[in-house]
């Protein structure tokens, strides 16, 4: 029997609070893990706290200076990190001409330095203690494609896509794990400015061939496998998850 379970696992979620993070956080509880999940705003992580039985924990990804203190503290009183998940993400949705350069420096120092800082920091321990661990990163697929709108974000994850290949080739030899899952348009409070325009919706529902956006629980159990045994053999790749939008 293969093992999908996660039974005995700490996870750590980022971004938890909603959406595709809280479904993922249901995900990997529902599959035997501990979940800690993580929020910037101190009355979403208290929420968190609540509905997984675990500490409130405030983390703003983009101060990396932070990051690491982070880590170790976490780490010491929940007796190990096992999986992680980078998901917290943000979105400016632009056109290229229109972006500023804050609006790409926020897009870049959460999608892209955060999800490296926290995951170096992880990674050190778990290098360190000799322990094996694994990874899921949220890429998009707009890493892979070109969509309008999407010149910061769509870069962020493309060079998310890369980070990925990278650590999973640099850590594999400790036992490290790192995928990454690029999802389609989820119905989530991140995409609803864009899914809730009318002739938006239907032009980028007639890319995707399986005909319907994406569920947050769709994601989920993507990312629940990769984490787990049965995924063992399964580094440095990003699963598509998008009902054939990427295929033309």
């Amino acid at each position: 029997m293969l093992n999908f379970r996660l039974d005995g696992k700490n996870a750590l979620v980022t971004g938890a609070a909603r959406g595709l993070g809280r479904a993922i956080a249901d995900g990997l509880a529902d599959s035997g893990a501990t979940v800690y999940g993580t929020s910037r705003d101190t009355a979403a992580a208290q929420a968190i706290s609540e509905r997984y039985g675990t500490p409130a924990l405030l983390l703003d990804v983009t101060q990396s200076k932070d990051t690491r203190r982070f880590a170790e503290t976490l780490i010491e009183t929940s007796g190990g990190i096992d999986l992680l998940v980078n998901n917290a993400g943000v979105n400016v949705p632009k056109p290229a001409l229109d972006l500023t350069a804050d609006d790409w420096d926020t897009v870049f120092d959460t999608n892209l330095r955060g999800t490296f800082f926290l995951s170096t920091a992880v990674a050190r321990h778990w290098i360190s203690a000799g322990t094996p661990g694994a990874i899921v990163n949220i890429a998009s697929q707009a890493g892979i494609v070109a969509i309008e709108e999407r010149a910061a974000y769509g870069t962020s994850k493309a060079g998310l896509i890369h980070l990925t290949k990278v650590l999973a080739l640099e850590w594999a030899s400790a036992g490290i794990r790192v995928n990454a899952v690029a999802p389609t348009f989820v119905r989530t409070e991140l995409t609803a400015s864009t899914l809730n325009r009318p002739d938006w919706a239907a032009d980028l529902l007639s890319r995707i061939p399986i005909g319907r956006f994406g569920e947050p629980e769709d994601i989920a159990g993507a990312v629940a496998f990769l984490l787990s045994d049965a995924a063992s053999m399964i580094t440095g790749h990003t699963l598509t998850i998008d009902g054939g939008y990427t295929i033309r």
